[in-house]
């Protein structure tokens, strides 16, 4: 298997990169002190992952709204 310039140019970047993102998590466990991770290395790890309702789902789950629906269930 041949590996061109480009494609070895970014193997190396993603070994770089893992190694950096593996340096801060380590130093994310040291109390008092703050990592900061850059956007890319962030969503790498999974940090942006949306898993929120959506705004239809949360507005039905809000008992208020039912009750004033339905009147009050005394």
């Amino acid at each position: 298997m041949s590996v061109t310039k480009d494609s070895k140019g970014s193997a190396d970047n993603l070994e770089i990169l893992d190694q950096v993102i593996k340096e801060k998590l380590l130093d994310a466990e040291t109390p008092g002190f703050e990592a900061e991770f850059s956007p890319d290395e962030a969503d790498l790890l999974g940090a942006f992952e949306e898993t929120a309702l959506t705004e239809k789902d949360a507005l039905d789950s809000v008992i208020d709204q039912l009750l004033t629906k339905v009147g009050s269930l005394k």
